[in-house]
């Protein structure tokens, strides 16, 4: 059940998951600083007041983070990544350029890493996801405004991908690129361009290697 605390509990929780204030985490989404304040929070006559939508629109969409992730922030005892902090014991796990997760031989047909050697990043992981879960490093500018160089996704071929997901998908040809999948079918897929000066993409499943859901953004 929605409460007027849980929502707010899950609006501290996004921010403090990318190392901001409640005020960093309204800047950076492009609202007033004050709009999360704690004097923000009750009306003058002491009434509990709710966030608008459209602001939680907007922290969603400068964080990468998806409903059913600010959702779960909204459960008591929820950690950062969105999973109970019992779940969230930090875990090493491997962190790949996007020029290496495009060249050829370093990921299996599932899109997990294969081999051994890789840089490794701390990230608080449920014990059974741990084998499946990695880290992909943004190079360059073409992912621009939402990513940065230098951002971390994290991502996890496992889970469920439906639509309005950000994900990363590998095509046959090594291209590697990071969307919002926009519709999929049996027969292909349809992606958004995060970066408006790039195109939006389509497939066929027979052309995809591979595709995997964008679980955390590090920025």
């Amino acid at each position: 059940m929605l409460s007027h605390d849980s929502i707010w509990h899950a609006i501290d929780a996004l921010a403090e998951r990318h190392h901001l204030s409640p005020s960093g985490l309204a800047r950076r989404a492009g609202l007033d600083p004050t709009s999360f304040n704690k004097s923000k929070r009750q009306s003058a006559d002491g009434r509990d007041r709710w966030p608008s939508t459209e602001s939680i629109s907007k922290i969603l969409e400068a964080t990468g983070a998806t409903v059913d992730q600010f959702m779960a922030l909204m459960q008591p005892g929820a950690g950062d990544n969105g999973l109970p902090e019992r779940h969230g014991q930090a875990a090493s796990i491997p962190l790949i350029g996007f020029a290496q997760a495009g060249a050829g031989g370093f990921f299996d047909d599932g899109g997990f890493p294969a081999g051994q050697g890789w840089d490794e990043v701390e990230f608080p992981v449920a014990p059974e996801r741990r084998a499946s879960v990695y880290a992909l490093e943004i190079q360059g500018d073409s992912m621009l405004p939402l990513y940065r160089d230098g951002d971390v996704l994290i991502v996890d071929p496992s889970a469920q991908v439906r639509r309005g997901d950000r994900v990363v998908v590998k095509t046959r040809e090594g291209e590697v690129m990071a969307k919002v999948l926009t519709r999929q079918t049996p027969r292909g897929i349809e992606l958004l361009s995060l970066n408006p000066e790039h195109p939006n993409r389509t497939f066929e499943m027979t052309d995809v290697e591979w595709i995997a859901r964008i679980i955390w953004a590090s920025q």
